[in-house]
């Protein structure tokens, strides 16, 4: 027993000291795309933050009543909720003959306004069923209605100090726009303080592309995702190494927040060793 408890206490004096350290070295924060159900396994677990999705919590489909149990709830909570996914619905088109310039506004004004309120500051656009192309569309003309149109949803997000952070997706999941490099281009034609980039490095991975393209980003650049390639499974199951992508993400000055993105088979089982994994990889180039 008394073996026991020294253990312990040292496990925490460890997790103490790391936890210290990564923030002495400016080391991103480490949160997880979940649900808040979650919210006292990953808080014991060391996670500060958890990403849940935007849809789900803020859209106006969401009743009042409904809304404002989740918003008492996130206030509750032990960990932040500062970040959401899973922006827009499919129904909505961007672009094409489909879209509605008007509904689009409208959807992101409420849900920007909701986000305030919870104090999520962060909403992540990737959204495929919402940007991809149609059958037959002409991309050269949907990247302009794209860019377009997000530059209306980002004064909206600004009207309520929110940040949309579009973020590339693979090739499997969005036929338009499928690596950092269209990423940054949209931002840097979009020009607006309240839309910005999420790197998306498992998307990275499964595109195969260079972690110098976050070089490129870096002026953009606000948050992050991470899984591994195989499975899209968390950190450290099949040993990913991400360093590469982590040391451009501390070469073009980022100190944000890393969200894990990811499945998982049993989360209570999984969730400590995938972030003593990342942070020690994080710890290997954030020095």
């Amino acid at each position: 027993m008394k073996f026991y408890l020294t253990y312990v206490f040292s496990a925490l004096l460890l997790l103490s000291f790391m936890q210290s350290n990564a923030q002495k070295k400016g080391m991103p924060k480490i949160g997880v795309a979940t649900s808040i159900d979650n919210d006292s396994l990953l808080a014991a677990a060391g996670y500060t933050y958890i990403e849940e999705g935007a849809r789900k919590l803020f859209a106006p489909s969401v009743p009042d009543t409904a809304y404002r149990r989740t918003l008492a709830r996130i206030k509750a909570m032990q960990l932040e909720v500062v970040t959401c996914n899973l922006f827009l619905p499919g129904t909505i088109r961007l672009t094409g003959a489909e879209a509605d310039e008007k509904a689009i506004l409208g959807y992101v004004d409420t849900l920007m306004q909701r986000a305030k309120e919870a104090g999520v500051r962060i909403i992540v656009f990737g959204s495929a069923g919402a940007r991809k192309l149609a059958e037959g569309q002409d991309s050269a003309t949907a990247m302009k209605e794209l860019i377009a149109i997000s530059r209306k949803m980002a004064a909206v997000a600004a009207k309520h100090g929110r940040i949309i952070a579009i973020e590339n997706l693979n090739a499997k999941e969005d036929n338009f726009i499928n690596s950092l490099a269209i990423v940054t281009q949209i931002a840097k034609a979009v020009d607006h303080p309240n839309f910005r980039i999420t790197v998306d490095i498992y998307h990275m991975l499964r595109e195969g592309e260079s972690p110098t393209a976050i070089a490129a980003a870096a002026p953009y650049l606000v948050h992050c995702h991470i899984a591994e390639k195989e499975g899209r499974r968390a950190p450290g199951t099949s040993g990913e190494d991400f360093k590469p992508y982590l040391a451009a993400l501390k070469a073009a000055g980022y100190k944000g927040r890393i969200t894990m993105e990811c499945g998982w088979k049993n989360m209570p089982q999984e969730c400590r060793p995938a972030l003593d994994y990342l942070r020690n990889q994080l710890a290997a180039v954030y020095q």
